[in-house]
């Protein structure tokens, strides 16, 4: 499945309109919604850091094999999505309605910020 081809971060034709994410019958429908509800750039930027921290969480737990490195992993991620979405984007975060998409997208959205295909 190719998403890179929908890296424009402001997809949706109507910012703010209720769009339920259940509605999506695939990853491939989803992310742009997912794109549009990461509009703001300071979103985008703790969504990075967070996924980031949480790469480096989960490299400490392959080393010590302390899986105690993986739940601060998972915390810290979604706490710097979560403050993203709830201080700078206004917006609920999408994981609470669709949980793995959302999850999947944020590793496809890490993706295009690190390729370039979505500004940083």
């Amino acid at each position: 499945m190719d998403t890179s081809t929908t890296a424009d971060p402001n997809p949706n034709p109507a910012p703010g309109a209720a769009v339920d994410p259940r509605s999506f019958t695939s990853f491939a429908q989803f992310y742009p919604f997912y794109l549009g509800e990461h509009r703001n750039t300071t979103c985008r930027r703790l969504h990075f850091v967070g996924s980031s921290l949480g790469l480096v969480f989960l490299a400490t737990m392959l080393a010590t094999g302390n899986l105690l490195w993986l739940l601060a992993g998972l915390l810290c991620g979604y706490a710097f999505a979560w403050i993203g979405h709830f201080g700078f984007e206004k917006n609920k975060p999408a994981s609470f309605k669709r949980p793995l998409y959302s999850f999947m997208g944020d590793w496809v959205m890490y993706k295009d910020i690190w390729t370039g295909r979505i500004p940083f």
